[in-house]
C-alpha cells in the first residue's frame, strides 16, 4: 500500500465510481494553480452542459448502516454517471398577465457572480459533533462519510470557479453561511485558508497518518489552490457558524467539551431540555484509521468512555469571534464585507456595490438567531430583530432612491412553507415573516433574494400582492449544499433584455473532480448517504428568471454595455 499505484487502486475501490462521459464534452480547462496538491479534472462544465445522475441501487443490495463505508461500493451504493446537460427553464411568473416572451433578444450583461453555501467544514475528530444522531441512520447532517473530505470538496469547488472565471469572468462571489459545521475555530480557519490558497492540515488533536506517506489519505497536509485573487468574495453568517451543531448556543459544559479530551454527553436534543441531559455519548471519528471509524458513541449506560487528544483550536466561536476571523485573510476584500466596528458590537450585516459602473447593490443580511436569544427551541430559524429590520429597510430605501437594482443575500430563505418548522421563520421573532415580505413587496428594484440553509435547489417567485403592479415581485433562489449531494455551487448572470426586462440566468455547477480523488470519493459517499438514509435527491435546476424593469431603470441601464446576442 506504500506504492502510488496501490494507493490509487485502493482509493478507486473505496469510491466505487463509474464515470460515463457524454458525447461532445471535450471542452477542456485546467486548474488555476500548478501548486494545487489535488488538481481537478481537465473537463470543467456546468450543468447546462452535463449533469450527474446517481445509479440505482441494485434491488439485491444489502441494507447497511451509514458508518459502514467499506460496504458502500460492494453493495452498489454511491455510483453515478453523466448525462446530457439541463436547459434553462424560462420563468415569467413575475411578469404581467398576458406577457409573451420573445426569442433571440439582444441583451447587455450587467453582473455575474457565484454563490456557495453550507460547506460544513468538519473537524471529524472533534469530541462535540452530533454523530450519534446519524451514524446508524436518522439525520444525514449529523453523520456521513463525507465528513472526512469537506476541505477537499471546497478546494475542488474553488478550482472549478477559477476555471469558469477564465472563460466568463465573475465580478464577485459570496458564501451564504454554514462554512463551519460546529462553530469551531479550526473549521472556520480551514474554510478561509482554502479560499486563501494556504497549506491545509485537516487534522486535529495529535497528527495522524492512516496511510504512511504524503497526499494519500484524508489527514495529510496539502496545498489548496486558492481563489483567483482578482475575484472578490464576500461572506454571510449561518446558524452553524455560531451555534453548537447549528441548533443551540453552546452551554458552558459544551464549551469545555469542545477543547477537552472527553466525548460530549447530551440527551435527546430534539426534546425539551435534552441538551442539558447526560445520557448519550455523541461519538467521534478515529483519525488513525483509513475510514475514520466511529468510536465512543452510544448510550452512557452501555458505552465505554473514550478519551481523545484535546485541542484548543476546536474552541467554539461566538458570532463576533467568527466574523472577526474574516479580517485574517490574504484574499480580497479584507473582512470579506464585514465592518470591524459593526462586528465588535455583534452586527453582521453590510452592503456593497460590486461594480462602480453598474447600478446594482448587494445587501448581505444576517437572518440567523442571536447567540443571546433565550429561546430553548432549536436555533435554526430565520429571525430578524428590530435593529436588523430597520437597517434592511434603510438599505432598500437607499438603493431604490439611488436607482439601483438590488440583491439580498442571506443564509435562510423566506416564504418557503417548509414542512419542517425548524427551517422556517421563528414564531418568536419581534416581527412576522408576513411583515417582512410585505415590506419587500414595496421595492420594484428588488430583483432577488439568494439563500442556502435547506440544502435544496429551489426557485420561488414571491409575486406582488397587487396584480396591477407585478414589478413589486421578486425572485428567491436557494443554492444547494457543498456537503450533501449534489454538492453544487450556483452562478448568476444578470442581463438587460432589449424588451426592457431583466433576465437572471442561474446555473448549477458540479465541482470538476478527478476520478479517484478525495473529492470524487466524497461525491460517491454523498450519493450513498442519500440512498442509505432513503432521502429524495435534490435535483439540478437551471432557470432564466424574468422581471420587468420600471421606466427609471430602463433609461438608466440602457447604455451600460454593448448589446450582444445570447
Amino acid at each position: 500500500m506504500k506504492k502510488t499505484n496501490s494507493i490509487l487502486i485502493f482509493l478507486s475501490v473505496i469510491a466505487g465510481i463509474t464515470i460515463i462521459l457524454v458525447e461532445n464534452c471535450q471542452n477542456k480547462s485546467t486548474s488555476n494553480s500548478p501548486l494545487a496538491s489535488y488538481p481537478i479534472d481537465s473537463i470543467v462544465l456546468t450543468t447546462s452542459e452535463r449533469v450527474i445522475v446517481p445509479d440505482s441501487v441494485p434491488s439485491v443490495a444489502a441494507k447497511i448502516f451509514p458508518y459502514e463505508l467499506t460496504k458502500y461500493a460492494e453493495n452498489g451504493y454511491g455510483k453515478w454517471h453523466f448525462c446530457k446537460g439541463l436547459p434553462y427553464e424560462k420563468r415569467v411568473d413575475l411578469m404581467p398577465a398576458g406577457y409573451v416572451p420573445t426569442g433571440g433578444k439582444s441583451y447587455s450583461k450587467l453582473l455575474k457572480f457565484f454563490t456557495m453555501t453550507d460547506i460544513h467544514i468538519t473537524d471529524k475528530e472533534s469530541p462535540t459533533q452530533g454523530i450519534f444522531f446519524g451514524y446508524k441512520g436518522g439525520i444525514i447532517s449529523a453523520y456521513s462519510g463525507i465528513m472526512l473530505y469537506t476541505t477537499h470538496v471546497l478546494d475542488a469547488a474553488v478550482q472549478t470557479i477559477n476555471s469558469l472565471h477564465k472563460k466568463n469572468p465573475f465580478d464577485f462571489g459570496i458564501s451564504l453561511g454554514d462554512d463551519a459545521n460546529n462553530s469551531q475555530y479550526n473549521e472556520t480557519r480551514w474554510f478561509i485558508d482554502v479560499l486563501d490558497g494556504k497549506k491545509i492540515n485537516p487534522d486535529s488533536g495529535v497528527k495522524d497518518d492512516p496511510i504512511p506517506g504524503a497526499l494519500n489519505d484524508y489527514q495529510d497536509e496539502y496545498q489548496a489552490a486558492g481563489l483567483e485573487k482578482v475575484i472578490p468574495w464576500y461572506q454571510a453568517v449561518g446558524n452553524h457558524d455560531h451555534n453548537w451543531m447549528g441548533i443551540y448556543p453552546p452551554t458552558d459544559y459544551i464549551k469545555r467539551a469542545y477543547i477537552g479530551d472527553s466525548i460530549l454527553k447530551v440527551g435527546n436534543i430534539f426534546t425539551p431540555n435534552g441538551i442539558y441531559e447526560r445520557s448519550l455519548f455523541m461519538g467521534t471519528m478515529d483519525g488513525r484509521t483509513v475510514n475514520g471509524d466511529v468510536i465512543g458513541v452510544g448510550p452512557v449506560s452501555s458505552t465505554k468512555p473514550v478519551l481523545i487528544a484535546a485541542d484548543s483550536s476546536r474552541r467554539s466561536l461566538s458570532s463576533i469571534g467568527w466574523s472577526n476571523e474574516f479580517f485574517n485573510t490574504s484574499s480580497n476584500p479584507k473582512g470579506h464585507g464585514f465592518n470591524q466596528a459593526d462586528v465588535a458590537r455583534g452586527f453582521s450585516c453590510y452592503a456593497f456595490e460590486p461594480k462602480s459602473d453598474v447600478p446594482v447593490r448587494v445587501i448581505v443580511l444576517d437572518d440567523t438567531q442571536k447567540d443571546s436569544d433565550p429561546s430553548k427551541d432549536i436555533h435554526g430559524h430565520s429571525f430578524l430583530d428590530n435593529e436588523r429590520f430597520d437597517w434592511l429597510v434603510k438599505q432598500l430605501d437607499k438603493g431604490q432612491a439611488e436607482g439601483r437594482l438590488m440583491v439580498i443575500a442571506a443564509h435562510i430563505p423566506i416564504g418557503i412553507n417548509d414542512p419542517n418548522p425548524e427551517l422556517g421563520w421563528d414564531p418568536n421573532a419581534p416581527l412576522t415573516e408576513a411583515t417582512l415580505i410585505a415590506k419587500l413587496h414595496t421595492y420594484p428594484n428588488l430583483l432577488l433574494w439568494v439563500a442556502g440553509h435547506r440544502h435544496l435547489n429551489t426557485v420561488t417567485a414571491l409575486k406582488s400582492p397587487d396584480p396591477s403592479h407585478p414589478e413589486l415581485g421578486f425572485w428567491e433562489v436557494e443554492t444547494p449544499s457543498l456537503r450533501e449531494f449534489p454538492q453544487q455551487i450556483r452562478t448568476f448572470e444578470i442581463v438587460r433584455n432589449s424588451d426592457n426586462t431583466i433576465s437572471i440566468f442561474t446555473t448549477d455547477v458540479d465541482p470538476a473532480v478527478k476520478e479517484g480523488s478525495f473529492a470524487a470519493i466524497s461525491r460517491s459517499y454523498a450519493i450513498a448517504a442519500h440512498q442509505i438514509f432513503k432521502l429524495p435527491f435534490c435535483e439540478t435546476y437551471n432557470a432564466e428568471l424574468v422581471k420587468q424593469l420600471i421606466p427609471q431603470m430602463q433609461y438608466k441601464i440602457q447604455n451600460l454595455a454593448t448589446g450582444v446576442n445570447r
